[in-house]
């Protein structure tokens, strides 16, 4: 390097003399390329039925009255749910126990606290689906809101029993 230069970075080479440097915020985006945001993200997403690459659709999702009347699909449900669970989680079934075991204490729970006791349980599910990555489980969140809404005593026994199986099977 001569003296008297000192040397330049690779920011300051690329511009003119004289011309400084604009914040990245004050540029506009340059010719052919979008600008940084989600104006990209849901370009991705037209054009393409349910916005999934290749992968499944979530699974079903289980009815509510068909649960309270047919102990058939109760049976299927809890047989998918573990066949699910093997599949895609590394949940333990120490983990299941507990959920069970708190599912069993809000069945328990006097009929004018019950539905804020499935609400609390509710959010102790999701924080576990969370917490341990459980997606298989997403299905019994979804039913588990159901269930609250309906505040049928029924329906908490069909969850309830829908757990046991699925704890059953999981062993």
């Amino acid at each position: 390097m001569p003296e008297g230069q000192t040397e330049q970075t690779n920011e300051t080479q690329a511009r003119p003399q004289g011309q400084q440097a604009k914040p990245r915020e004050n540029r506009p985006p340059r010719e052919g390329q979008r600008g940084r945001g989600d104006e990209r993200r849901d370009d991705r997403r037209e054009g393409r039925e349910g916005g999934q690459r290749g992968r499944p659709e979530g699974p079903p999702e289980i009815d509510l009255d068909k649960l309270v009347a047919d102990s058939l699909y109760l049976d299927n449900q809890a047989h998918a749910i573990v066949s699910r669970m093997r599949d895609m989680d590394s949940g333990t079934k120490s983990q299941l126990r507990r959920l069970y075991n708190a599912v069993r204490r809000a069945c328990r729970a006097p009929e004018n606290e019950r539905q804020h006791q499935f609400v609390m349980l509710r959010a102790r599910l999701a924080y576990t689906i969370a917490r341990h990555s459980l997606r298989s489980l997403d299905t019994l969140e979804r039913l588990l809101l159901n269930v609250t809404r309906k505040n049928e005593p029924r329906g908490y026994e069909r969850f309830k029993d829908l757990f046991e199986a699925i704890v059953a099977y999981n062993e």
